[in-house]
């Protein structure tokens, strides 16, 4: 890696300035790091230039003036608009030069873009991040790295700027295949908290209270993957329909939409849901309208 103006740090081009990116790029800035960043919308990267950063006008132009180039956008397409083709970073990038990809995609997107890399002896590594963009900030973020374990070992006082931990994992994809499975839990506890709290909310529970109450308590809850996935398409489709973009909490509104009244509901609402749903007649067998809400929870 060449020498830069700061020393021997190496000379930094950053791709995709959206709310991980520019909080990762800031943090190498302020690191000492010499950064140059691009990002489709110059704004962005106008936001960084007032930091220290230089702005590039294209992904080709920025890996020809790095050493290394991290990239954080969207999704593999993302990462092929951004890395291939004539205006892509790998057409500017040196042999030898390091790309670092910090975004979630597939494992099979990390590996085709590790052997194009390869071809043109540009070094990768797949490197995603979990953590979210108050981690970011604070460069608290666990990356899962996949690639070559020598081209990692060089790179860890870079990764060490933005997480509290980098794991290698293996070779080109395994980094990718580590975040997919994290996050698989990820949505499988946020499903289990959502129906949490629309069943404590049913029940007639100050939700911030249960949440206090929840959070000093220690639970196993293993739904399924299947129901995760359900729950959190139908709140896609609902952010597209509204053009907007949510974190994933917000399955906790997907719950609530879709939860029955709740048991705390005063007399002819109580009554008018217990006629309208079968599952809730006191009579039958012998059971109160709270006992049998919470079987059918």
């Amino acid at each position: 890696m060449a020498d830069s103006p700061h020393g021997s740090l190496p000379r930094i081009g950053f791709i995709g300035l959206g709310g991980m990116g520019a909080r990762m790029a800031s943090r190498l800035l302020h690191a000492g790091y010499p950064v140059t960043v691009y990002n489709r919308t110059r704004r962005r990267a106008e936001d960084l230039e007032r930091s220290g950063a230089s702005i590039s006008d294209s992904p080709r132009a920025l890996a020809a003036s790095a050493d290394i180039v991290l990239s954080s956008v969207a999704d593999g397409a993302a990462v092929a608009q951004v890395m291939f083709g004539d205006e892509g970073a790998l057409a500017g990038a040196e042999p030898g030069s390091i790309v670092i990809d910090l975004s979630t995609v597939l494992p099979r997107d990390s590996v085709g873009l590790f052997e194009t890399a390869l071809a043109r002896r540009i070094h990768v590594l797949d490197a995603p991040v979990s953590g979210s963009t108050p981690q970011a900030e604070q460069g608290q973020l666990v990356i899962f790295v996949g690639g070559e374990q020598s081209i990692y070992d060089r790179c860890q006082p870079l990764l060490a700027v933005l997480g509290k931990a980098a794991y290698y994992m293996g070779p080109s994809g395994s980094g990718s295949a580590t975040k997919l499975c994290a996050n698989a839990l990820l949505g499988i506890g946020m499903q289990a908290l959502a129906e949490a709290i629309a069943l404590g909310e049913r029940s007639g529970l100050p939700p911030a209270r249960l949440l206090e109450a929840l959070d000093e308590t220690s639970v196993l809850s293993m739904p399924a993957t299947a129901a995760a996935a359900q729950v959190a398409a139908a709140e896609h489709a609902r952010e597209a329909a509204a053009d907007v973009d949510d974190d994933l909490s917000a399955v906790v509104g997907t719950m609530r939409r879709s939860a029955l009244p709740t048991i705390a509901a005063a007399g002819p609402a109580r009554a008018a849901a217990a006629q309208a749903d079968p599952r809730r007649h006191p009579q039958e067998g012998g059971k109160s309208p709270a006992s049998s809400s919470y079987e059918s929870a």
